[in-house]
């Protein structure tokens, strides 16, 4: 997926999540399944469907963030797939984001207003392959001071609340 089409996809969530609590009655919850939840949005674009998880542990623990894992659906746009984080502040420019799970890596190519990216939709594709037989997934990031914070994502309800989101836009 090209890097113009991901800031347009970034500026899109970024819409729906900033203004998803004036809009309560636009962000529909399909399901909740253990960890993980699976949502609808209706925009005028068409839908947009995504599972999501908060962390289960954040580290440091002095300092609370609103982060969360996606994977959204967009098929009016062609986009499948689509893995994003956002930890709750902005990203280092200088430092890389990565998820672990095992022996995996992953590393997120974008990073723009306090949200990243995989660029390449094969590594996604083996992110969420990973992400459906793991129990855990770790976000490493680095906020503009160059602090180093680690999420953990309970993996426990990913594949449901995965299958409930790609359905429902289907």
């Amino acid at each position: 997926m090209s890097l113009i089409k991901k800031v347009i996809i970034f500026f899109s969530i970024l819409f729906i999540f900033s203004f998803s609590h004036l809009y309560a009655q636009e962000v529909k919850k399909i399901g909740k399944y253990k960890d993980w939840e699976a949502m609808v949005v209706s925009e005028a674009s068409g839908k947009v469907c995504f599972a999501q998880s908060a962390p289960i542990l954040q580290a440091p623990k002095s300092n609370k963030r609103d982060a969360k894992l996606f994977v959204a659906f967009r098929p009016n746009e062609n986009i499948l797939n689509e893995v994003s984080v956002t930890p709750g502040y902005e990203f280092n420019k200088k430092n890389s984001v990565t998820a672990a799970s095992g022996k995996n890596k992953f590393k997120f190519d974008i990073k723009e207003q306090g949200f990243a990216w995989i660029a390449d939709t094969k590594i996604e594709l083996k992110m969420i392959k990973q992400m459906r037989k793991g129990s855990r997934l770790m976000v490493t990031g680095y906020n503009e001071k160059g602090s180093q914070t680690i999420d953990h994502y309970s993996l426990l309800g990913f594949t449901k609340a995965y299958n409930a989101s790609k359905k429902a836009c289907s």
